[in-house]
């Protein structure tokens, strides 16, 4: 399994565009494992901000951002 790419690296060359993708990585791996619903609240407008950023720079759309998602799933199985 490789390494996931840090803020620093995308940073580090100047990509908006890489910067976005890794936040979003970083930002979606924090919400799987996140237990506390303020923080979790934070953290999802925080991504769905930079999915958004994403979307407007590539000049698309995601019907599905995957958010949803990840709270249906913390919810079912008891994270609250």
């Amino acid at each position: 399994m490789g390494r996931r790419k840090t803020l620093k690296a995308a940073t580090g060359a100047y990509k908006r565009l890489d910067g976005l993708k890794t936040l979003a990585q970083i930002l979606a791996e924090q919400i799987d494992v996140c237990d506390d619903q303020k923080t979790l609240a934070s953290l999802a407008r925080q991504y769905r901000e930079t999915m958004a950023d994403i979307d407007a720079i590539e000049g698309g759309a995601d019907d599905e951002d995957g958010i949803s998602a990840i709270i249906i799933r913390n919810r079912q199985s008891g994270a609250h």
